[in-house]
């Protein structure tokens, strides 16, 4: 699957979304919204973004959950993969810097779809 593929699927769950507005973690979420998707923010940091609650993880969100949208440094990345494995959630899309070589064991076993781009630019292409 690539990109433009997996930006096909309509909820998506934004993991490491952010209240910095300077950030690729608030301005994706904000992009996502605008082109009409549904997005759900995961960040326990947070319980709300802008008037949007924020969930702690995965298992709090309420709604379908068709990608994920990783904006987390990788040492992070791997407890919301084991979660997405868990909830049957196949579409993983890491922004740059978010995938490193210790996440390609669990990726491999989980057979999730996994792109590697910035949903940012390709929203804005």
């Amino acid at each position: 699957m690539d990109a433009l593929e997996m930006l096909k699927e309509k909820n998506w769950a934004v993991i490491g979304a952010s209240i910095d507005k300077s950030k690729f973690s608030y301005k994706i979420p904000k992009i996502l919204k605008e082109k009409g998707y549904k997005v759900y923010l995961i960040n326990p940091k947070y319980d709300e973004i802008e008037g949007q609650k924020v969930y702690n993880n995965l298992k709090e969100v309420p709604g379908k959950i068709d990608a994920i949208d990783m904006i987390v440094n990788p040492k992070f990345a791997k407890g919301y993969l084991e979660e997405a494995k868990q909830l049957g959630i196949k579409n993983i899309f890491f922004q740059p810097g978010s995938f490193d070589k210790s996440l390609e064991k669990i990726l491999e076993d989980s057979n999730f779809n996994v792109v590697n781009d910035c949903v940012y630019r390709r929203l804005n292409e």
